[in-house]
């Protein structure tokens, strides 16, 4: 009988344990660029733009991506009535086409970034942003880099002060 108690506790203890490390590995794992982008608090008008235009899926995928993710402060730049009306669904296509305008394929970090002065990325949308580096400091566009390197599951974020349009 005691060797029955030993072996019931030596078990739930055993559990208790996998489940706990299952929880931990869980919590440790890195979210996609979607979520860490909400976690983040401060991207809230992009998220609802992404929500707007169908591609939180896309960016929930596999990826990987690299996306200039322009803060909520960066989307109250743009003239009044700007974000509402691209909201719209009758606006959606100009909407998709502003957001993948943010978005590079592949991940790329800061290190390489900054050896990329008057080079060109090609984005997700077709077209290609400028990168410049001057002392420093990086834009694209001329939206200047304010926060690189977060990494996510599915790419890397750097933040930018403003909203890339496309020619």
């Amino acid at each position: 009988m005691k060797t029955q108690f030993v072996r019931l506790a030596v078990a739930a203890v055993a559990a208790v344990a996998l489940v706990a490390g299952s929880t931990v590995a869980k919590a440790q794992q890195p979210k996609d660029i979607v979520d860490t982008a909400v976690a983040a608090g401060s991207f809230k008008t992009l998220a609802a733009a992404l929500q707007a235009a169908g591609l939180i899926e896309t960016l929930k995928g596999k990826g990987p991506f690299t996306v200039f993710a322009p803060t909520d402060a960066a989307f109250a730049k743009l003239p009044k009535g700007t974000v509402e009306d691209l909201l719209k669904p009758e606006n959606k296509a100009k909407l998709i086409a502003i957001l993948t305008y943010h978005v590079v394929p592949g991940s790329v970090m800061a290190a390489q970034v900054v050896t990329m002065n008057g080079k060109e990325a090609k984005t997700v949308n077709g077209q290609s942003v400028k990168i410049a580096v001057m002392g420093g400091a990086v834009t694209i566009d001329g939206a200047t880099v304010v926060t690189t390197d977060i990494k996510a599951s599915n790419g890397v974020i750097h933040v930018i002060d403003s909203v890339l349009l496309p020619k």
